[in-house]
């Protein structure tokens, strides 16, 4: 019955974070040049306000997660589906500069309710241990959010000028993303339905006292590290590419890759390492940054692709470790909370990634690939000093 439910929930969540991930986080890499341009200002101007919206998601988290916990994500992700209209349409009606930052602001605040921890601990509060699978497919469903984002706001600028574009967005906002979230189980309704497996005795908390301390600091700079390498990638790869000595046209070909190799890393997830503990799965992913930009370093153009590759389905993994390795360390029990607190500083970094991660490109060009580099093998070095509780150990290769 759970695992029938589960593959319910995951098209549901799956398709509503499509839409949410490819009309925020994916938005101003087509509609910020023409935005400043409309408004008279810098295309930085722009970004500069988007990363207001992350510092505010980041500021909203711990409390989206605290309200999941308490009453089940349907509520709070309903929610986000309408301020993320009223945040789209205020975009829109932007004239000035202050306009700007404040839809962005309240665009923030429908980030930090309706992205990807709020849909993990969602699935969390339905589903509890056994959430980790459902985790995955939303994140098999979610990866092709900048292939179906990007086409799509080009297409809409193109047509009705990105004005439109956003009041476009805001519409799929109420007619698909909110219908959708209202399909998910309410959280009296799915606590009957899943009694046989809250009956099973909860496995939290696996790490306690110091260790769990230890453990949420050691996990907490792991995902800062992940999502600011992610966003500098995310901004500048054609670039990093271009640098590297790859033509514009086959650098944006390349940087094509990393969607589908996201994915990729993923159904390696869900399939192959599913059997193993996610910290396996973290420890393989984050070397996977690393090991590319050394090959792209020592080869230079040639392996821009085998860059590019590496860089996503390490990318794609990780993504998935964020929403399974609290659940896995500490278990379900205020994972929401939990979960919105380890993610505040990977917010704030995020925030200040793609003008960081810039500067080191304008003055080193492809050399700052090192930057990410060594923060990739401290991130790793992270994930080797968390220690999975020996009964943990025996009872998932038990049940695997």
């Amino acid at each position: 019955m759970v695992a029938l439910r589960q593959l319910s929930i995951v098209p549901i969540l799956g398709t509503a974070q499509t839409l949410a991930w490819a009309s925020s986080y994916y938005l101003p890499a087509m509609l910020a040049v023409p935005m400043a341009r409309d408004l008279g200002i810098s295309p930085s101007t722009v970004f500069a306000a988007f990363s207001v919206a992350l510092i505010v998601s980041a500021a909203l988290g711990p409390y989206a997660g605290r309200a999941i916990d308490r009453f089940g994500g349907r509520p709070v992700l309903i929610a986000s589906n309408v301020v993320f209209a009223a945040g789209l349409a205020a975009l829109g009606w932007a004239d000035s500069t202050a306009a700007l930052f404040l839809a962005w602001a309240l665009m923030g605040i429908a980030m930090g309710s309706g992205l990807y921890e709020a849909a993990f601990a969602t699935v969390v509060r339905l589903h509890g241990q056994q959430a980790r699978s459902a985790i995955t497919g939303i994140t098999l469903f979610a990866g092709f959010a900048s292939t179906v984002g990007w086409p799509v706001s080009a297409a809409l600028e193109s047509h009705f000028g990105w004005r439109g574009a956003c009041m476009a967005w805001a519409a799929l906002h109420l007619l698909i993303g909110l219908p959708l979230n209202a399909c998910l189980p309410r959280l009296a309704r799915a606590a009957t339905a899943d009694a046989a497996a809250s009956a099973q005795p909860e496995t939290a908390p696996l790490l306690a006292g110091v260790e769990a301390r230890r453990s949420a600091l050691l996990m907490a700079y792991v995902f800062a590290v992940t999502w600011f390498i992610s966003t500098a990638m995310a901004a500048h790869l054609p670039r990093v590419l271009q640098a590297a000595g790859v033509g514009f046209a086959l650098a944006v070909s390349f940087a094509a890759l990393v969607g589908p190799a996201q994915v990729a890393g993923r159904v390696l997830e869900f399939t192959v390492l599913q059997r193993f503990h996610p910290l396996l799965s973290a420890r393989l992913a984050a070397m996977a940054h690393p090991l590319g930009a050394v090959a792209i370093g020592l080869a230079g153009a040639p392996a821009a692709a085998a860059f590019t590759v590496l860089h996503g389905a390490g990318n794609g993994i990780l993504t998935i470790a964020i929403g399974t390795l609290p659940l896995l360390l500490f278990g379900s029990q205020g994972y929401g909370r939990r979960q919105g607190l380890l993610m505040v500083p990977a917010r704030l970094v995020q925030a200040g990634a793609p003008f960081l991660f810039g500067l080191g490109l304008d003055r080193w060009g492809a050399q700052s690939l090192w930057i990410s580099s060594l923060l990739g093998v401290t991130a790793l070095g992270a994930l080797m000093c968390i220690s999975v509780p020996s009964g943990l150990s025996k009872r998932l290769s038990t049940e695997s």
